[in-house]
């Protein structure tokens, strides 16, 4: 799909990978772009920047993700793409507050379910559609410091791959975004740890891979391509590349 006229959306638009993917995207020449966020100051830097439309939204609250299509076609008319990009990092283990678990299945699996509900049988009614749903490498290997992230988002690339089995021959394209370490808001003041050991690249460097694919209409972007790799190993040999992981684990400060 090329982007010059189509209207978007993209969630956790106001910074990070969003705001990159939005500013491509006019270049691009799309004919309307919305931002959504709950960062509501920099929501409103960020559109008046690239001229979209500002919605503020929790993508954890359904209604939240009705009102943001509803005023998305109210503005631009049916939704061409819609980017389910709003991520938390509140990294746990087994001993994680529920609380805590409860957020990232919302932000990271719910939100994208939410968007799925109120766009991809309006785009398969009219036979073309794009979703773009950011998970993680974490959701193709592990993420050897949190066990809240990696479930979720091993969930969130399951989800994807459903909707593409689902509408993908209803005409409506799904891609599913899985980079390791990328220089956001999500990794600053933290320590890079193990995502970081194949490089951190920058939302622009990210949002080229996303434009690349979707001209293409590839499901999965992997802006690090090395992950396809691991994915192959873990995929031959589970046991060594459970191994590994467990090492690995260990060498950046986990328990033996």
């Amino acid at each position: 799909m090329k982007i010059a006229d189509k209207s978007v959306v993209v969630t956790g638009g106001a910074s990070g990978i969003g705001l990159a993917l939005a500013r491509r995207f006019r270049a691009e020449g799309a004919r309307g772009i919305v931002l959504a966020d709950l960062q509501e100051d920099a929501l409103l830097d960020a559109s008046g920047e690239i001229d979209a439309l500002a919605v503020p939204c929790d993508v954890a609250d359904e209604a939240d993700i009705k009102r943001l299509v509803a005023a998305a076609e109210d503005a631009f008319g049916p939704i061409d793409v819609f980017v389910s990009n709003a991520g938390i990092a509140r990294m746990g283990g087994v001993d994680a507050p529920d609380e805590e678990w409860r957020q990232n299945w919302d932000i990271h699996v719910m939100a994208h379910v939410y968007a799925a509900r109120a766009v991809a049988p309006r785009m398969a009614a009219r036979g073309s559609g794009y979703l773009v749903n950011t998970a993680s490498a974490a959701g193709l290997l592990s993420h050897v410091e949190s066990a809240t992230y990696s479930v979720t988002k091993h969930a969130a690339v399951a989800f994807a791959e459903w909707l593409s089995i689902a509408y993908g021959d209803r005409g409506v394209r799904v891609s599913v975004l899985c980079p390791q370490a990328v220089r956001t808001a999500m990794l600053t003041g933290r320590d890079e740890g193990v995502a970081s050991l194949d490089g951190v690249l920058e939302p622009e460097q990210v949002a080229d891979s996303v434009i690349a694919a979707m001209e293409r209409e590839e499901f999965l972007i992997l802006p690090h391509g090395e992950v396809q790799g691991y994915v192959e190993r873990k995929a031959s040999d589970r046991e060594r590349w459970l191994r590994g992981m467990r090492k690995l684990r260990v060498a950046h400060g986990g328990a033996a």
